[in-house]
């Protein structure tokens, strides 16, 4: 039998020895971030996502043999473990197989066929179920056991129970049951319909009539009709043809020519109808649920990264706008770090009057703090907002632009605990409009203060396992932190309990800290933090930056254990310290290459992938990976739904990817949807393969229906006449 070890590196396509490394850091406490950057010699280089797929299995692999270990000493007690049973459930690949398993020995509510074994049936049954040449006909064999006082009253009452007990024996039979699966899978259909008569056009319109096969079912079909059953509008079924299925049932439990091969025939077919096809038809739907689960908070994640790692337009001083109708227009200031200068209300959809008002009150904000950038929210009123902003734009004159943010959370967090901590002065309203901002100035930073599940880029995540959803969004969140580091002297509680290795309390202790003793110099001034032990040392020190110290590898993702092999990387290269803060080792690459580089992994006492990663820091200092992405599109004019026309090109922002297509802010305030027959020109298997949220593409209108303020896009370029 395979090791764990073994099943991983053969499921993941990787070396043993590395899986075997990779486990045996996680069993010491190492978080995945600190493994995926810091131990890279000891895992041949993983990515953090290839690691956290390694530690999701490794969980289940682990719970599967604990679940083995249980049933086995289950079966020990009840005397029923034999050789044969042993081996199957070492076998068993899955813990449905392994409960396939033990269902027969399981402890069962009161049935049919245990009352019928309370009247003494059982051995009527097992003589029966042998169907052996010399079995005596049912009838003849049912005489023995009649018996009043147990309510055995004929032949017929003793055929009966002994039948129940067939019956159950055949459900409960692991190999019959993993067949069934597999031909469910293989042949089975997933329909839905209507659950009125005369339906009324509704969201679930496509499925009052829906019917497809069970492999071939997409996540979003499933979720849907998932949402639509709950709702009362749809009614689900898992079909399977019962004269297939029964063939099946019969090839494993049914001798020809014998006796009793009648009865066991009506006994299999009772078993199929009344105990097996309901059971397996719950297990599909649950199966087929669970793929649609993974597949959606797989999809949630992959949105959220790219969203996390919008480049920052940083150090400029930014204004907030967070529309509004009947409460008006929210307006907050703040300077390139984020500190909030001024806060306003305008009411630019009252009249036209009150617009001209907001706009005088706005362009007097924007001469007196020299604002350089506007963030819109995309919320209620934002379509009206932004045609107030493109015509403050011309007052101003040149050197200002805007830009629409989402604001999804945005209002969670602006009544959230966390912000009455952080702007206590302020009212909710005013602390979404810093929020936005604050947004647009570095949305990694800002958007960690929001659960995740409320930033809007993914389908159905509140019909998602909670606890699953979140700990794949918290993984993002962190993989994304870690890449970029933490400015250790002006990073957020928030932001702080997401780096490697910190807790909420030792985030805390950290900002505690520099209240008290000021800026850190150093990063060895952590351990002098309360409760932030050597251990939480050398998981978070490598992701915290101090910008402030004078050793500048203070300021790189190089970890202090390592400052020694880059002290001598330099030296052998013929550089120092104060020509990496002066940025003046440009040939570092050239002459390590000169040098070999094994030869100079091997002097400095490190692999050769922490060698790479060395130059890499050495040569950029404070690096911001995010600053090598596109930047966000800023925009001074606007235009409306009402300017869309068939076949017109735009550029567009793609700000959510969903199993059928992507959905494309083009200006308009209306998202549009490029279905995924419209992404290119050859097959996809989903639209993730070739988009991502914020990649910027040409599109061209399809169709506009302003009635119900949809818009149709294509990525494939219409042939011109």
């Amino acid at each position: 039998m395979e090791t764990i070890p073994e099943s991983l590196a053969r499921e993941l396509g990787q070396n043993v020895t590395y899986v075997k490394n990779v486990i045996k850091l996680l069993d010491e406490g190492n978080t995945l971030p600190f493994i995926a950057r810091y131990r890279k010699e000891q895992h041949g280089a993983m990515d953090d996502q290839l690691l956290r797929r390694l530690a999701d299995r490794l969980t289940y692999l682990r719970n599967l043999e604990a679940r083995r270990g249980e049933i086995r000493t289950a079966l020990e007690a009840q005397e029923k473990l034999t050789d044969e049973l042993n081996a199957a459930l070492t076998r068993a690949a899955t813990l449905a197989e392994v409960e396939d398993l033990y269902r027969p020995y399981r402890q069962k509510r009161r049935t049919r066929a245990t009352m019928a074994r309370e009247k003494g049936l059982e051995p009527l049954a097992d003589l029966l179920f042998a169907q052996e040449p010399d079995c005596p006909e049912p009838l003849c064999a049912a005489v023995d056991y009649i018996n009043p006082e147990k309510g055995v009253e004929s032949e017929a009452d003793a055929l009966a129970g002994a039948a129940d007990i067939v019956a159950e024996r055949i459900s409960d039979d692991a190999a019959i049951r993993k067949s069934l699966r597999e031909l469910n899978w293989k042949k089975g259909i997933l329909s839905s319909k209507a659950a009125e008569k005369e339906p009324e056009d509704s969201v679930y319109r496509l499925y009052y009539a829906f019917r497809v096969p069970l492999g071939r079912a997409q996540g979003h079909q499933i979720l849907a009709i998932n949402r639509g059953e709950r709702e009362n509008i749809l009614k689900a079924s898992v079909e399977l043809d019962r004269e297939t299925a029964l063939m099946l049932v019969r090839r494993k439990t049914v001798i020809p020519g014998s006796p009793a091969m009648a009865f066991v025939r009506a006994a299999a077919e009772d078993a199929y109808d009344r105990l097996i096809a309901p059971s397996m038809e719950r297990e599909m739907r649950n199966l087929l649920t669970e793929q649609a689960d993974e597949g959606a908070i797989h999809m949630f994640g992959l949105n959220l990264r790219p969203l996390l790692m919008q480049p920052p337009i940083r150090g400029a001083v930014t204004m907030g706008l967070d529309p509004g109708y009947r409460n008006g227009c929210k307006v907050a200031v703040v300077d390139g770090t984020g500190k909030v200068l001024d806060t306003a209300v305008v009411y630019p959809t009252f009249s036209e009057a009150k617009k001209r008002e907001a706009i005088a009150a706005l362009v007097r904000l924007i001469r007196k703090y020299g604002v350089v950038h506007i963030a819109i929210g995309n919320g209620t009123a934002s379509k009206e907002t932004e045609i107030m902003t493109a015509e403050l734009l011309r007052q101003v004159g040149p050197g200002v632009s805007y830009m629409v943010v989402s604001e999804a959370g945005a209002s969670v967090y602006s009544a959230s605990k966390l912000a009455a901590e952080e702007f206590p002065e302020y009212d909710v309203n005013l602390r979404s409009a810093v929020s936005i901002a604050r947004r647009m100035q570095d949305p990694l930073a800002e958007l960690v203060k929001i659960d995740p599940k409320s930033i809007g880029v993914g389908q159905y995540q509140h019909d998602m396992p909670q606890a699953r959803l979140d700990e794949t969004l918290a993984g993002v969140v962190e993989d994304c932190v870690n890449a970029v580091g933490v400015d250790l002297n002006t990073a957020s509680a928030p932001l702080l309990v997401r780096v490697s290795g910190l807790t909420a309390s030792t985030a805390k202790n950290i900002i505690k800290y520099r209240e008290e003793n000021g800026p850190f110099t150093t990063r060895r001034q952590l351990l002098k933090v309360a409760k932030l032990g050597p251990k939480a040392f050398q998981q978070c020190a490598g992701f915290l930056r101090v910008p402030e110290s004078e050793n500048v590898l203070d300021n790189t993702a190089v970890h202090p254990e390592s400052y020694a092999a880059a002290e001598k990387l330099l030296t052998l290269c013929g550089y120092t310290l104060s020509e990496v803060k002066r940025g003046e080792i440009g040939q570092l690459r050239q002459r390590v290459s000169a040098l070999d580089e094994e030869k100079t992994a091997a002097a400095c006492g490190i692999g050769i992938p922490t060698l790479r990663d060395l130059i890499v820091e050495l040569q950029k200092p404070g690096r911001d990976p995010r600053d090598e992405l596109p930047a966000p599109s800023l925009r001074t004019d606007v235009m409306s739904l009402s300017d869309l026309k068939p076949g017109m090109e735009l550029t567009g922002t793609v700000r959510n990817v969903i199993d059928f297509g992507a959905f494309v802010d083009v200006g308009v305030h209306q998202d549009g949807l490029v279905h995924i027959s419209q992404i290119c020109g050859r097959f996809l298997r989903h639209p993730s393969e070739v988009l991502t949220v914020g990649d910027v593409v040409k599109v061209w209108v399809l169709e506009v229906d302003a009635k119900k303020k949809r818009i149709s896009l294509t990525m494939i370029q219409p042939k011109t006449a």
